[in-house]
């Protein structure tokens, strides 16, 4: 005050002594961390490996890990559970065409019921695909490839092996049945699995083109297994 009044008798407006007030910025409280873990998402996307990539590079190696178990399966002493007979080789022949089309058919496209879709967003149930027949084509195509190739193994190392696998693929169909019940609520649910339902049992795809892609696609994946088969294992799976 007293500097006021100083400025005052000597005839200087206050204004023009101190200069006008400005307001001090205000700093914005950031308690909640955001502003951290925006930038912390930025730097992820940056320089991680991103969800896309983080799923290409899983896929990889669990590949990976199943050439490296039934090799040592292949390896393992020989402990019969059952004797191998001339048809049961056909069952696995069949059984992965099968498995080839619930694959080529399945990845790549919305399946909002599974933990294996797309763009679940653009799913439709009039056109619902391979999902008009079975609800997780990747995990029935797991089940189907484990279980074809248990008949003509009767070892035990080959029961053990492909008894897991198989045995993985039907719990985890439950498992993620009901995280997708929990996540979207009953009611939805069991109103998804109903408009799916009552379809044709024939959908009609929503793209002629796209169809015949995936079923040549699927043909090319059944050969190139036929054809890897014995490079990578060193057995034929032909007769």
């Amino acid at each position: 005050m007293a500097c006021h009044r100083k400025a005052a008798r000597r005839g200087c407006p206050i204004w023009v002594r101190h200069g006008p007030r400005r307001p001090r910025p205000r700093r914005r409280a950031d308690n909640d961390g955001s502003r951290l873990r925006c930038c912390a998402r930025n730097r992820a996307g940056r320089h991680g490996l991103g969800r896309r990539g983080f799923s290409i590079t899983y896929s990889a190696l669990s590949l990976a890990v199943l050439a490296w178990l039934i090799i040592a399966a292949k390896t393992a002493p020989y402990v019969a559970v059952w004797y191998r007979a001339p048809w049961q080789t056909w069952v696995p022949l069949i059984a992965m065409a099968a498995a080839c089309v619930l694959i080529s058919f399945a990845i790549a496209r919305p399946s909002p019921l599974s933990f294996s879709g797309a763009r679940n967003d653009q799913f439709d149930a009039a056109h619902p695909g391979i999902t008009r027949w079975v609800r997780h084509p990747l995990l029935a195509a797991l089940a189907l490839w484990a279980l074809a190739h248990l008949v003509p193994n009767g070892d035990l190392a080959h029961v053990i092996l492909f008894g897991v696998f198989a045995g993985f693929a039907l719990l985890g169909m439950r498992i993620v049945d009901r995280r997708k019940r929990r996540e979207m609520g009953p009611e939805r649910w069991a109103a998804m699995r109903q408009s799916i339902a009552k379809g044709p049992l024939v959908p009609r795809p929503a793209s002629w083109r796209g169809a015949a892609f995936r079923a040549v696609f699927a043909a090319v994946l059944y050969v190139g297994l036929l054809g890897a088969h014995p490079v990578v294992l060193g057995v034929s799976p032909l007769p």
